[in-house]
């Protein structure tokens, strides 16, 4: 059912389910580092992406992420206005933000489904894959996790682990000084990074995801 407006005029569905999702965002807690896999589902953020998604989800592997400075909290992602994507969500994607000063990583793999054949770039497999200012948003994160010096349950606005980068005032938020993530295993919408250099790349087109 709409909800009425201050005029007595219901409200757009639309509209109404932008406010479903914002309170969804708002009353998610984060889950336990439990069994090796790290998630965390959090209250709002800024977007780690300033950029509108595809819509597409893409995964990411990688034998082992050595991270110098991490932090997480919760954010959403939008798609471009018009886009066929997430309309059930109303262009909407809530995500893991994870934000890195400096990462190396280990036998790349990254692939998405173009819906008749995989897009597939591998890297890293002589010498490490490396950025800075690695910035991911996820909705599924796994692997075997190592923290040293971590804090959680800190206000996200208050993170510093990654220079210029927090996430909103009065949000769920941790960090930690080193970080270390074995069989990494990532769902992601979005990427930025202010340096990315990928050792031995290629790109294909392949049946077989990562």
């Amino acid at each position: 059912m709409s909800s009425a407006s201050p005029t007595g005029t219901p409200e757009p569905a639309a509209a109404h389910g932008r406010v479903r999702l914002r309170r969804f965002a708002a009353l998610a807690i984060p889950a336990t580092v439990a069994g090796g896999a790290l998630v965390v589902l959090t209250a709002q953020g800024v977007l780690a992406a300033q950029f509108a998604i595809s819509g597409m989800p893409f995964t990411v592997t990688a034998t082992q992420l050595t991270a110098d400075g991490m932090e997480q909290y919760g954010g959403i992602d939008n798609t471009a206005a018009g886009s066929p994507n997430l309309v059930d969500a109303n262009g909407q994607q809530p995500v893991i933000v994870s934000a890195i000063r400096s990462a190396r990583l280990t036998d790349l793999c990254q692939s998405v489904n173009l819906g008749f054949v995989n897009l597939v770039i591998r890297a890293g497999s002589s010498s490490p894959v490396r950025a800075s200012t690695l910035i991911t948003d996820s909705d599924q994160i796994s692997g075997d996790a190592t923290f040293t010096n971590l804090s959680v349950d800190q206000d996200a606005s208050t993170l510093d682990e990654v220079p210029g980068v927090a996430g909103g005032l009065g949000t769920f938020g941790q960090q930690a000084d080193h970080v270390v993530i074995k069989n990494l295993r990532q769902n992601n919408w979005a990427t930025t990074a202010s340096t990315f250099t990928l050792p031995g790349m290629s790109i294909t087109f392949s049946g077989n995801a990562c």
